[in-house]
């Protein structure tokens, strides 16, 4: 006998007591939710003067499973999470870095693809850190990496057999 929703089908029981759940996700509005648990405004916390992100950092420090209940999670769900805890924002240093530095990483995927057609594609420093103040002033965090480079390039990538062997990306070209 199957569950509720697919009753045709075998019905598995699986004994969840020795799993250990990871989950993540961006939770959207999550601060606010924790604002409102600690009776806080969204302006700040007193007279003094902190940083938005400082004041950030440490709302969501206070982060625990009641927030996330408010968010929305079901408590049977929550309850498979002993350890709550939130991830900092990537900065510019760290965005670079994953941009650039991995083994496989966006800018050594598109050389690889330029090579491929004889082009030797380079990117210059100022480059490199146009597009990750781009794809962080959107929002978009390390996912939008690709999509700010594919950018970049993308008027490249159409004439490539017309480059002459060599491009280099600088910043004008972001």
């Amino acid at each position: 006998q199957g569950g509720r929703k697919h009753p045709d089908q075998k019905y598995i029981q699986v004994n969840t007591q020795n799993i250990l759940f990871i989950a993540g996700g961006a939770f959207d509005g999550i601060k606010e939710i924790i604002e409102r648990r600690l009776n806080k405004q969204a302006i700040g916390f007193s007279s003094e003067k902190i940083n938005k992100q400082e004041e950030d950092a440490y709302i969501l420090d206070k982060l625990d499973a009641t927030d996330l209940r408010s968010f929305g999670l079901i408590p049977e769900l929550l309850g498979r999470f002993p350890i709550i805890t939130h991830l900092d924002k990537l900065d510019e240093a760290t965005m670079l870095r994953i941009l650039s530095e991995p083994k496989n990483s966006i800018i050594n995927q598109f050389v690889e693809l330029f090579r491929l057609d004889e082009v030797h594609l380079s990117f210059t420093d100022e480059a490199l850190k146009k597009i990750v103040k781009e794809t962080m002033e959107k929002g978009l965090g390390a996912r939008g990496l690709r999509g700010t480079t594919e950018r970049v390039l993308e008027k490249y990538m159409y004439d490539i057999d017309q480059l002459g062997g060599e491009l280099i990306i600088d910043e004008a070209d972001v």
